[in-house]
């Protein structure tokens, strides 16, 4: 999946005491309703966002990762997070929507009517 948006936050990377490392981002998406999502880098991942400033348009690759936690008084919850494995500087002026466009045919698109041909025209009005 792909998020396009402005960077609207950079974190410091944060190393925890077993060595993992993430770093985490928030974007902005460029929709009627803007919407900051954050996004978070991890291990090696945290470089992809050393060349990165606050304001510039970025097409962001991710996954939706979830998981179950159970509490000490045996209520589960669920959680959700959104993990970036690649990112793609966009140098539009960030006019594109975040959802994805559909593809593309090679074919050309014909203007021809399908139903000239038919004169077994048998509707009711």
């Amino acid at each position: 999946m792909e998020l396009q948006g402005t960077v609207k936050k950079i974190f410091d990377a944060q190393t925890f005491a077993s060595g993992f490392q993430k770093r985490e981002m928030v974007i902005l998406t460029q929709e009627q309703y803007p919407q900051p999502i954050n996004i978070e880098f991890l291990s090696d991942k945290i470089n992809l966002l050393d060349n990165l400033k606050e304001g510039e348009n970025v097409k962001i690759g991710i996954n939706i990762r979830g998981r179950e936690w159970v509490s000490p008084q045996g209520e589960t919850k669920y959680f959700n997070s959104i993990t970036g494995w690649r990112v793609e500087k966009v140098l539009d002026n960030g006019s594109e929507p975040t959802q994805a466009a559909p593809s593309q045919s090679a074919s050309p698109v014909s203007n021809e009517n399908p139903f000239a041909g038919d004169d077994d025209d048998d509707l009711p009005f």
